[in-house]
């Protein structure tokens, strides 16, 4: 079996297995679980091949049998910069060995990753997936749980912006990521983001370019003195439904203003919206739970260190903890 990096050549066979897979749910299944499936699906991260994407493909006789795929998560960041990747795709061709294809690729990318001067790979698995052993094996360890709650119909709540409510100007990065350790387990901080370069490079969109007028996206900051909360509102799109991202400080009544505060930044729509959340912001599970959003999925968040670092205070960045 012979591993190496794809070409234009193979993505009509890359999306032919892509197709073939039996990712979809029976009807049976809710709509909600099946609209997952397909969104999850897409094959909108199979291009561009050169900056922004790795896909590694596993060849046998000939055949291209297997594929995987890693991202940079800051847009427009060339991947010979990217010091983190996400793991995005590990598929395997009907009929080929499963044991054998997935693991040697898994391989692959990280010595590959490592090459290029990536220090960690995250990938996140829903619970129960089969490829789950496979990424254990070589040495991916669990750090979060993911929550993805989802309502089919959201209503617009008629409330009161919160006190300190303001539009994400730039230079909140830093302040957001003072929040980010404060809602976050040191165990996770630690290990997922513990300078505030890693942070922009996990989380890049949360601190990226502001959203020009008439944007289908809005970011509100919660400004105490200090930033206790933030909320993103991405609105549906074609097919896509809207997306709400949070962080907030786990103290009442602040969880349940920013639900409302998201809710009406979305305004009135009939399509259906979603939001992950980490295991860790119940408060805000709670929240909109509360408000007509049901837990769609879990997923499991796993990491693999490529090589050993020392970390290193930043200047003038006291982190503290909540």
């Amino acid at each position: 079996m012979k591993l190496r990096a794809a070409s234009v050549l193979d993505l009509s066979r890359i999306e032919e297995m892509h197709r073939s897979a039996d990712r979809l749910p029976n009807h049976t299944d809710p709509p909600a679980a099946r609209l997952w499936s397909l969104l999850s699906s897409t094959l909108s991260a199979f291009l561009p091949l050169a900056q922004e994407s790795l896909i590694y493909v596993a060849e046998d006789g000939g055949k291209v049998v297997g594929y995987v795929q890693a991202s940079g998560s800051q847009r427009g960041l060339e991947l010979s910069r990217a010091k983190v990747l996400q793991v995005l795709n590990l598929q395997v061709a009907d009929g080929s060995d499963t044991d054998t294809v997935a693991p040697a690729l898994v391989d692959h990318l990280c010595n590959q990753a490592l090459e290029r001067g990536a220090h960690r790979l995250f990938v996140r698995l829903p619970e129960r997936d089969a490829l789950l052993p496979v990424f254990r094996l070589r040495g991916f360890r669990q750090y979060a749980t993911e929550v993805v709650v989802y309502a089919e119909k959201t209503s617009q709540r008629l409330a009161a912006s919160p006190e300190g409510a303001r539009q994400m100007k730039r230079g909140d990065g830093r302040r957001l990521y003072q929040l980010y350790r404060k809602v976050t387990p040191q165990g996770v901080s630690q290990l997922e983001a513990p300078t505030y370069r890693d942070w922009r490079a996990l989380h890049g969109e949360w601190t990226g370019r502001l959203a020009p007028r008439g944007s289908n996206k809005d970011e509100v900051v919660i400004d105490r003195v200090e930033v206790v909360g933030w909320v993103k509102v991405e609105r549906s799109s074609g097919a896509r439904p809207s997306t709400l991202s949070f962080m907030a400080l786990p103290e009442r009544p602040l969880p349940d203003e920013l639900a409302d505060l998201g809710l009406s930044l979305l305004g009135n729509t009939d399509a259906p919206a979603w939001s992950s959340l980490r295991h860790y912001d119940s408060h805000m599970i709670d929240a909109l739970r509360g408000r007509g959003f049901s837990v769609l999925l879990t997923q499991l968040l796993l990491v693999k260190e490529l090589a050993l670092r020392v970390p290193v205070a930043e200047k003038g960045l006291v982190p503290s903890f909540g």
